[in-house]
Order: C-alpha cells, then structure tokens, then sequence
C-alpha cells in the first residue's frame, strides 16, 4: 500500500486508487463528471494547496531564494492544525490502502506536491 505524487492529468498507474486532487482551483473547460476519466482526480482537497496569495508566489518563484520563501510559508500553513491532521491522516492510511495525491504542475520539484511528498514522508507515510 502507498501513496503516489503525480502529475494531475497524467496516465493513471496500476493500483494506484483514489486520486486526490491537491488544488486550489479545478481544471478549466472539464466538465466535473470528466474529471475522473480524464486521469486529473476523483476527490478535490484543497486544503493540501498553498493559498491562493501563497500560490501565486510559487507560480511566480523564478530562483532559489524565491522558492525558498514559498516553501516556508507553504510549510507553515501546513502546520495549520486542520491541514497537519489531513497530513497525519493520511501517512497512517498509506499503510492500508493504495491513493495517489497530485497537483498540474508540471515539474514537480516547483511544486507543492514535492513539499507534500517531503510532509508525508517525515510522518512515516509509504509514499512512491
């Protein structure tokens, strides 16, 4: 059992289940009743998003020292009780059941969901 960070949009994997969806805002131009068969989430969960001021930092974060201040204050709203429960909740789930969380970016290392991946695995998630 396992939890997978992917790219929202992209093939579903074997075994992955639930795909959550780690944004702040859905997809424009789909349909909500396509969302699960276009590979981009069956779950929404913003709560696991920056948000949105802090979000438009992280699109905007062009160097190291710019990404550095948006993964400290994103990891700081994530200490924020509700989303460190959801963070906990899930890690202890990942022994049990198969999910993958996941965000559009497209590089993953200027993204969230890498910071996630850090979050979960901190809390003893199986995360691949």
């Amino acid at each position: 059992m396992t939890i997978r960070i992917v790219q929202l949009g992209s093939p579903r994997t074997p075994h992955e289940g639930v795909r959550i969806g780690t944004v702040r805002r859905p997809p424009r131009g789909v349909k909500k009743e396509e969302y699960a068969s276009k590979d981009i989430y069956d779950v929404w969960y913003p709560n696991l998003s920056p948000s949105e001021t802090l979000l438009k930092e992280g699109q905007a974060a062009a160097d190291d020292k710019s990404w550095a201040v948006f993964k400290r204050k994103f990891s700081a709203e994530m200490k924020k009780p509700e989303a460190s429960r959801t963070l906990d909740l899930l890690a202890a789930l990942s022994h049990g059941t198969n999910m993958s969380i996941g965000c559009y970016c497209e590089d993953e290392s200027r993204c969230h969901r890498s910071l996630l991946r850090e979050m979960l695995v901190e809390r003893g998630a199986d995360v691949r």
